[in-house]
């Protein structure tokens, strides 16, 4: 706490103290120049409009694979209620159905919806870090 009170306190600014790894690494291109170019990563740090439009672009995509797989998964099991209800005596086809059949088409659409879902994440991430 200052002694005085009209001495007013200073806010000392200097260079960055971010150093780069070694110059050997940043020849390579692994970590590009600070020039007047900005990084999309920037872009999505500042809020720019630019930046909302790589965020959304990532959304539509990862929207786009959710509503497929939700068309997906209406077309296998939405008709099921009316196939039991056409067969007269279905009990054992219904147990075979629901307890065999579902399943192995119902894991092949999870796995395809979550490794489609990351290459959307990477791709977005490769756009995003200019590789």
């Amino acid at each position: 706490m200052p002694q005085d009170p009209t001495e007013r306190r200073v806010v000392v600014t200097g260079v960055p103290r971010r150093t780069l790894p070694h110059t050997r690494l940043r020849s390579r291109g692994r970590y590009p120049q600070t020039s007047g170019y900005y990084r999309p990563r920037t872009e999505i740090d500042e809020q720019t409009t630019l930046g909302h439009t790589y965020v959304r672009s990532l959304m539509r995509s990862q929207l786009r694979v959710a509503l497929v797989v939700f068309a997906v998964l209406v077309l296998l099991v939405g008709p099921l209620p009316l196939v039991f209800a056409a067969t007269p005596d279905g009990a054992t086809l219904e147990w075979a159905v629901l307890g065999f059949c579902l399943y192995p088409p119902l894991v092949l659409l999870a796995r395809w919806y979550v490794r489609r879902a990351e290459r959307n994440e990477k791709d977005f991430v490769r756009l995003v870090e200019d590789r």
